[in-house]
């Protein structure tokens, strides 16, 4: 990976910090994402330490915020001409209803939208690449996923249908993505990352849904593990030319029959283009 650039978004802690990681000890130029400015540097220092890869930068922006995430596209556009991988990471999950600053529900605004709207205005400098890659991590609860077209904050909120939702759309997402690149030298595909313990439940996770976390967590898997789907889709020459697939532990794997509906996933980016203003 020595020469390349790749962007991993929610990289100051789980999968993604895991992530950014090994991509560092491949050699990458390796972009990183958070909320907290002394988060990013104190990971970033880790990442230098573990790795000895100087080529690591921090980026601050929170992702329930659209207008953060424009100006995160821009700061990288900067410094960055070219990306060779994107790996929509970020990941949340509530257990109560929460709205951003933009009037969306947070999981599906985190989840959703904020990589909707990074992917494409960092697609020209991923289409600058020899051979770019668009990675998106989704989750095995996309199965149990469905789109509330007409209620998509989910006013009579649950937390898991929520997450099951915004699921669902990195996999619509990915696939559609992959359908209008085609053509290009730029792939996308979504991942099953496995059953990780992470801190998001930690953080988020109360009520129910907190003692089932804390009673499933000690049979979960690392975030090291949970990040090798990720880096085998980033970096293996085996699947270069692959696109608009799902993979689970390094495998393909069939996604939902929702996912699969490229109806939906029309109806999705259009809905999505209009709640990012990408149509300006």
């Amino acid at each position: 990976m020595e020469g390349k650039v790749c962007l991993v978004t929610g990289s100051t802690a789980g999968i993604g910090k895991a992530t950014a990681t090994g991509l560092a000890k491949l050699g990458a130029t390796v972009l990183t994402t958070g909320r907290k400015g002394s988060t990013l540097k104190t990971d970033r220092d880790e990442i230098v330490t573990v790795t000895g890869n100087e080529a690591v930068h921090a980026f601050e922006c929170d992702l329930s915020s659209m207008s953060d995430v424009q100006n995160l596209a821009s700061s990288v556009k900067e410094q960055f001409p070219t990306i060779d991988v994107l790996i929509n990471n970020a990941g949340s999950f509530q257990t109560k209803r929460v709205l951003t600053q933009d009037g969306f529900e947070m999981q599906f605004a985190v989840n959703h939208l904020a990589h909707f709207l990074l992917t494409n205005l960092l697609l020209p400098e991923i289409k600058a690449a020899p051979q770019g890659r668009i990675i998106h991590v989704s989750s095995g609860f996309h199965y149990r996923g469905k789109i509330h077209f007409n209620d998509l904050s989910l006013k009579r909120y649950d937390g898991l249908v929520a997450y099951t939702q915004s699921k669902l759309a990195n996999v619509l997402f990915s696939a559609e993505l992959a359908r209008r690149l085609k053509g290009t030298k730029v792939t996308s595909n979504s991942l099953h990352p496995g059953r990780i313990g992470t801190n998001m439940g930690d953080k988020h996770a109360h009520g129910f849904y907190g003692w089932i976390w804390n009673v499933i967590k000690p049979f979960l898997n690392t975030p090291e593990k949970g990040a090798l789907t990720s880096l085998y889709l980033a970096s293996s020459p085996d699947i270069a030319t692959v696109s608009g697939k799902y993979f689970a532990y390094c495998e393909l794997k069939e996604p939902s029959s929702a996912s699969k509906n490229e109806e939906i996933a029309k109806k999705l980016w259009k809905i999505s283009e209009e709640m990012t203003d990408l149509t300006k």
